[in-house]
């Protein structure tokens, strides 16, 4: 092997015969000869495999190659069939044998990083597949070593997990019985930020604070950034937020995490419901923007509808979105230019791709059928999912310290149930919002 064509490679070890390989965002079948990918390029990938091409556990594990001028990087993965797991080389000696070896599978084994790849040795698929764009870096973007080892609790060079690993929040439970009993394989437990929707006022909150703070996420925001995050600064604490929602969104794609689609949409369930937080920390929301347009626009690729963009499907995204604009606009658009811009950019390629329509300045229309059986058009002008202005505005209600100490003193009769939407803090049974 010409020493000067050595580059960065991953070798991918052992796989069963047909098996799913797979390196950042491009995947295939895999054949005996193949042994892995070369010419890496500097930064973050991400490689997984499972042991068939069919819908069955995927395993992956995050590296990153170094952009020095020291010797090319060997990464070594593989299949272990006892296990039934993806794991790294841990033996010198065989890592210093493949190093010296590596000219034998160079050339007929080794695939090239992200090539045009039609019928070849290394696919059994007939059809081409197009080289991906830049979009992998833009993905990846916010990622860091500090946030796989938090959150995977793996170490360097070999963060892994698979589609079944899961948050404590999203393991699926059975009542009545234990995991045991249940016959469910134990995986690796993921640690999230911990995000909850339902409580995003601080301690102590009363009545009038609590709907603010459900309408308005940023304290929320604020809480999870300064004592969650970790970062020499507070921009740095601040893109760990936006690291995970790029990490969630890719483990989705690549290996059908559930739990990590359910943090992804906790993510955005909190970012985009902020509206102070976006006046507080504009690069943030400037970023979170850019990165969820880049990221929809892979959508298509997740497989079992995972992201489903219809109106059915894509209905929460829309209204975040639609709650995000419409903060922005109650605020005379006084965030900064950047954020209405990327705004902007995301609600053209939403309506060009997907019809959507963010604003509240349209019309729908449809065919009404009466009680007699006549069908008439019927227009709605400024119609929004959730209108909560004008006469649906929640009412603030200011109680005395004695009526709070009489409700208080009268829960036998006066059952208070709190339910918190994506607007409001409402007080159900007493039909009081406060």
């Amino acid at each position: 092997m010409d020493p000067l064509t050595h580059t960065a490679c991953v070798l991918m070890l052992n796989l069963p015969p047909s098996s799913l390989g797979g390196i950042d965002l491009l995947s295939f079948t895999t054949t005996p000869r193949f042994c892995g990918i070369k010419n890496l390029p500097p930064g973050w990938h991400f490689t997984f495999t499972s042991s068939s091409a069919s819908l069955s556990v995927r395993h992956g594990a995050w590296f990153y190659v170094s952009d020095t001028n020291a010797p090319p990087q060997i990464f070594i993965k593989k299949w272990d069939p006892t296990a039934e797991d993806f794991v790294a080389e841990s033996s010198e000696a065989e890592y210093r044998r493949w190093r010296a070896n590596l000219g034998s599978v160079w050339r007929e084994r080794l695939t090239p990083y992200r090539q045009h790849i039609g019928p070849s040795k290394f696919s059994s698929s007939s059809s081409d597949t197009v080289e991906e764009s830049e979009d992998w870096k833009k993905l990846t973007a916010r990622i860091t070593p500090e946030l796989l080892s938090r959150i995977t609790g793996a170490t360097p060079d070999h963060w892994n997990l698979t589609s079944a690993s899961s948050a404590v929040q999203d393991f699926d439970e059975i009542p009545g019985l234990s995991k045991a009993e249940t016959g469910f394989q134990h995986e690796k437990e993921l640690y999230f930020l911990p995000i909850d929707l339902k409580r995003t006022w601080r301690e102590g909150a009363t009545g009038r604070e609590r709907t603010q703070a459900a309408q308005d996420r940023s304290w929320a925001l604020g809480e999870l950034i300064d004592k969650h995050c970790t970062g020499n600064g507070l921009q740095e604490r601040e893109f760990q937020v936006l690291g995970e929602l790029q990490f969630t969104f890719l483990m989705v794609l690549t290996l059908n995490n559930h739990s990590c689609l359910e943090q992804w949409k906790r993510l955005l369930g909190l970012l985009l419901t902020c509206r102070e937080g976006v006046k507080e920390r504009p690069m943030l929301f400037v970023e979170v923007l850019r990165s969820l347009r880049v990221q929809l626009s892979h959508c298509q690729d997740a497989e079992g509808g995972l992201f489903d963009m219809s109106d059915d499907g894509g209905g929460i995204l829309k209204s975040l979105l639609r709650r995000f604009r419409r903060g922005l606009e109650e605020d005379d658009m006084k965030a900064s230019v950047d954020i209405i811009d990327e705004l902007i950019d995301l609600e053209e390629y939403l309506k060009m791709e997907h019809g959507w329509e963010l604003d509240d300045s349209f019309v729908k229309q449809g065919m009404l059928q009466l009680e007699d059986g006549e069908r008439v058009e019927m227009d709605v002008g400024g119609f929004e999912e959730e209108n909560e202005s004008g006469e649906y505005a929640p009412i603030i209600v200011e109680l005395t310290a004695s009526q709070i100490d009489s409700m208080e003193g009268n829960e036998s009769n006066h059952r208070i149930q709190s339910a918190v939407n994506e607007d409001d803090f409402e007080l159900d049974e007493m039909d009081v919002r406060y």
